[in-house]
């Protein structure tokens, strides 16, 4: 989860935004962000893509081999 917290923090002061004002943009809850930026790992799925496709990206299943 670090890897996201760190793009989603980032991306987020690239654009000048505040927590409070990503989270508005975003259409989700501060908590949401501030948890993401922390690097917690119980967050929704749905949640997160919501916020990463604000700089339009998502998570997804990755083939590794």
């Amino acid at each position: 989860m670090n890897l996201i917290a760190d793009f989603v923090k980032k991306r987020r002061k690239q654009s000048g935004l505040t927590q409070e004002e990503f989270a508005m943009r975003a259409g989700v809850a501060l908590t949401v962000i501030r948890k993401i930026e922390q690097g917690k790992d119980n967050l929704s799925l749905s949640k997160v893509n919501q916020v990463l496709k604000m700089f339009g990206h998502v998570l997804g299943p990755v083939n590794e081999k």
